[in-house]
């Protein structure tokens, strides 16, 4: 083997040695920034409050619920309320026919919002999945498969019981109360800060924003109705998410991400207001 061959070798590894290196220095910055932005944001977060009074119409569906219920999620709703104020909110709730105890959890939560004198409607409807497939197959949701038999499709189905969260605000706007916002609650685990800092995303101003769903971290949990600011759907559950660059840029900075639609564990709308006022 030549000296010059040799020479080359011993080269090519050093640079390839240091272009390592260099990525690895890149990543580890890029890794520390991201978490100084997270620790900031969390910090910056803890003693949130509204920056400008709204009146908030806070909507949820539940089915089989109980469990978060119980251990997280009314008492994150009741401190959330008080930092709002109870006269600014309007309390909504529909339960579909749970085969647990959400109904008995609900009842509770509906008792604590009547001590804080919280305006609401809980509906807690006795029919359930089955009753639902059992009846006749009518209007808009069903489909007949090839084999004859009859379905009910989930999206229209959640669509009309989440309608029918939605109906006490047609009622109020007749009546002259209508509301800045509308908040979409999921059976998710949140704090009243997590509600406060995306009531608050780009100072206000959006037709909806949506909060990041994680069931399992790093793994985001609800993609179906994600698009990003491109309209493509997220090319994976974990990082980059997203394949437009300016997506994953507002991931990356702790700013809000642009997308092009999202329904997430939370949601904030304030497009639908004039349609019902």
């Amino acid at each position: 083997m030549s000296l010059l061959s040799v020479s080359r070798r011993v080269l090519r590894y050093r640079i390839a040695r240091t272009l390592i290196i260099i990525f690895t220095i890149w990543n580890l910055a890029e890794i520390h920034l991201i978490h100084h932005r997270i620790s900031k944001a969390d910090y910056t977060v803890l003693l949130r409050r509204p920056q400008k009074q709204e009146r908030i119409y806070i909507a949820s569906i539940n089915w089989n619920n109980e469990l978060v219920l119980r251990s997280h999620w009314s008492k994150a709703l009741t401190q959330l309320i008080l930092k709002l104020g109870p006269e600014n909110v309007f309390i909504s709730i529909y339960e579909s026919g749970s085969y647990d105890n959400t109904k008995g959890a609900l009842r509770e939560l509906d008792w604590e919002l009547e001590r804080m004198r919280v305006p609401r409607n809980i509906t807690l409807s006795p029919v359930t999945h089955e009753d639902e497939l059992a009846a006749p197959a009518r209007g808009e949701g069903w489909i007949r498969t090839a084999d004859g038999k009859k379905h009910l499709r989930r999206i229209p189905y959640l669509a009309r019981i989440r309608n029918l969260s939605l109906r006490p605000l047609q009622d109020l706007a007749r009546q002259g109360i209508t509301f800045d916002k509308i908040l979409f609650l999921n059976d998710v685990v949140f704090t009243s800060n997590d509600v406060l800092r995306l009531l608050d995303t780009n100072d206000g101003e959006y037709g909806a924003a949506c909060s990041l769903d994680f069931s399992k971290p790093p793994s985001f949990y609800d993609t179906f109705a994600l698009r990003d600011n491109e309209g493509h759907e997220p090319i994976m559950q974990t990082w980059p998410y997203f394949s437009s660059a300016a997506s994953r840029h507002g991931m990356k900075n702790m700013s809000p991400i642009p997308v092009a639609s999202c329904w997430n564990g939370m949601g904030m709308l304030t497009s639908i207001l004039e349609s019902v006022a």
